[in-house]
C-alpha cells in the first residue's frame, strides 16, 4: 500500500467515528456519564465547585486542590439563600462530624450563690451612751467589758453641779406651788403650776430616771448623783470611763450591743448581681458550730462596689437567741436566689466572638442558619435567651465550630460574587479610570487635550 492510500484510509476512519458519535447523541440518546462525574441520579446537580481554601477559585467539574482536598459543590439554593452564611451539609456528613442539636424551651432556672460572710453587730441594736451634762464619775456599777446587762440595769452614778442646780430649781418650784395653790387668783396658781412642769421637764430631758424623780418628789431633797441605766438588754462591748474621771457630753461612757440579732456581710461578684434580690433566703454554716445551719434573708444590697475587690456587699439578717453567733466570725453563706421561667438553650451551643454571640439554627434537613443572639444569665449549663431564637427552634450544640468555619467561607464568597454598584457619572464630566484615563483609553495631558495611550 502506498503513502497516499494509507492517508486516505486514516481520514475515512476518523470521519466514520465522528459520524457515529453524532448519531448516538442525536438519535440514540445521551452519552453515559463519565467516570469523573460525582453526581448520582436523584440528587440536585451543583452549579459549580469551589476551592475549599480560596473561594475565588471555582471549577465547573469536580476537582482537587494542591493539597488533595476535594472542591466543595455549590448548589442553587445556596445561591438564592436570604441569610448570608447559611450552610447546607449532606445528612451523611452531618452524622459523620457528630452534629447534635437541642430545642429552645422555656424552663425554670435558678442560681445558688456560695460566698464568704462576716458576722457583725446589728447597727440598729447598738447603742453608744453619752452624758448630757458635765461632771465626774462617782461610781461604776458595771466595770467589765463583756458584761451582760438587762434593760434598765444601773450602769454608773454621775455627779454634776448643773444637775444639782436644776434639782434645786425644781424643789423651789414645788414649794412655791404648794404655797400658792390656795391663792384666790387663778393666774397666780396657773403660773406656779407651769413653773413646776417646766422645771420637771428640764430634769427629764437631762435623763434623770423615773425612780430618782419619785425620790425627789417624796423627800423634797437634792440627789447628788445621777444614775444612768441601760436602754435595752445586751453585752457591754466598750467602757470609755473609770471612777473619778471628768466627763463631758463628748465622752462615750458605754457601748452596748444587743446580740439577739446579728448582721452578716457577704461579697457578691458583679456577674452574680442580676440574681440577687431583697428578701432572698440564705443558709449559713460556721466552722465553730459544725453540723448547725442558720437561716436568714437579705435585708439590704449596698448601692456601690468595693474598688479593691470589685465585689458588691449585701447584708443578711439572722436571729441569734442563744447568743452563739459572735461578731467577726467568718461563715460560709449560700444564697438561694429567685427562680425564673425563661427561654433557654444549652450554653455549649453559643459561639462567642467577642462583641457578639451567635448560634446555628437548623432550618431544614442539613441546612443551618447563623443567628446573632442576645444572651442573658447562665446556670447549670443553660443560658437565657433574650432575642435571636424563638421557642421550639432547634440549635446546634456540637460541631458548630466546623459549621461556623464553612458559614464564614460562604458569607465571604457571597460578598465577593455580589455585583458591585457602579457609581453614577455626572453629566458634562468625562468618565475617567483611577489611572486618569478616559473610557476611550486616551490619557489626559497637562493641557486637558486627549493623547494616545499606547
Amino acid at each position: 500500500m502506498n503513502k497516499k492510500t494509507w492517508t486516505a484510509a486514516v481520514v475515512t476512519l476518523a470521519l466514520g467515528l465522528s459520524g457515529g458519535y453524532w448519531l448516538a447523541n442525536h438519535i440514540g440518546g445521551k452519552p453515559s456519564p463519565t467516570a469523573s462525574s460525582s453526581e448520582s441520579p436523584g440528587k440536585e446537580k451543583p452549579l459549580y465547585y469551589r476551592n475549599p481554601m480560596n473561594p475565588k477559585i471555582t471549577s465547573p467539574v469536580p476537582a482537587k486542590d494542591e493539597m488533595g482536598m476535594d472542591y466543595i459543590p455549590v448548589y442553587a439554593d445556596q445561591q438564592k439563600q436570604r441569610v448570608p452564611g447559611t450552610v447546607r451539609i449532606d445528612p451523611t456528613v452531618v452524622q459523620d462530624i457528630g452534629v447534635r442539636t437541642a430545642t429552645a424551651t422555656r424552663e425554670t432556672i435558678s442560681h445558688d450563690i456560695t460566698t464568704m460572710g462576716r458576722i457583725a453587730y446589728d447597727e440598729q441594736l447598738l447603742t453608744r451612751l453619752h452624758p448630757k451634762v458635765k461632771g465626774w464619775i462617782d461610781k461604776l456599777f458595771v466595770s467589765e467589758t463583756g458584761s451582760r446587762v438587762k434593760k434598765n440595769t444601773m450602769l454608773l452614778a454621775l455627779y454634776s453641779p448643773e444637775l444639782v442646780t436644776s434639782e434645786q430649781e425644781y424643789l423651789l418650784a414645788l414649794k412655791n406651788a404648794d404655797t400658792l395653790k390656795k391663792s384666790p387668783f387663778p393666774d397666780v396658781r396657773r403660773g406656779a403650776e407651769e413653773l413646776v412642769r417646766s422645771s420637771r421637764q428640764r430634769l427629764e430631758l437631762l435623763d434623770v430616771p423615773a425612780h430618782q424623780m419619785r425620790t425627789i418628789n417624796k423627800t423634797r431633797k437634792v440627789i447628788k448623783n445621777l444614775h444612768i441605766h441601760s436602754p435595752f438588754p445586751g453585752i457591754v462591748v466598750h467602757i470609755g470611763i473609770r471612777e473619778g474621771e471628768y466627763v463631758t457630753p463628748k465622752t462615750e461612757l458605754y457601748r452596748i450591743a444587743d446580740l439577739s440579732k446579728v448582721w452578716v456581710y457577704a461579697d457578691i461578684y458583679e456577674y452574680e448581681l442580676p440574681w440577687v434580690h431583697m428578701g432572698d433566703k440564705t443558709e449559713m454554716h460556721l466552722d465553730a458550730l459544725p453540723g448547725r445551719t442558720f437561716h436568714g434573708k437579705i435585708t439590704y444590697i449596698y448601692p456601690y462596689l468595693d474598688p479593691k475587690t470589685r465585689t458588691n456587699k449585701v447584708r443578711i439578717e439572722f436571729d441569734n437567741p442563744a447568743m452563739v453567733l459572735k461578731p467577726d466570725m467568718f461563715a460560709n453563706v449560700q444564697i438561694r436566689t429567685d427562680r425564673r421561667k425563661t427561654l433557654v438553650i444549652p450554653t455549649e451551643a453559643i459561639i462567642r466572638t467577642g462583641k457578639t454571640s451567635r448560634v446555628f439554627v437548623e432550618i431544614g434537613p442539613g441546612r443551618f442558619e447563623p443567628r446573632d443572639i442576645k444572651a442573658g444569665i447562665s446556670d447549670h449549663g443553660k443560658t437565657e435567651l433574650l432575642s435571636g431564637v424563638r421557642e421550639g427552634e432547634t440549635v446546634v450544640t456540637s460541631s458548630q465550630f466546623l459549621i461556623d468555619s464553612e458559614s464564614s467561607l460562604n458569607e465571604a464568597t457571597a460578598k465577593m460574587t455580589a455585583p458591585k454598584k457602579k457609581s453614577p457619572i455626572k453629566m458634562g464630566q468625562p468618565a475617567t479610570t483611577p489611572a486618569g484615563m478616559n473610557m476611550r483609553g486616551m490619557k489626559m495631558g497637562d493641557t486637558g487635550k486627549e493623547t494616545s495611550h499606547e
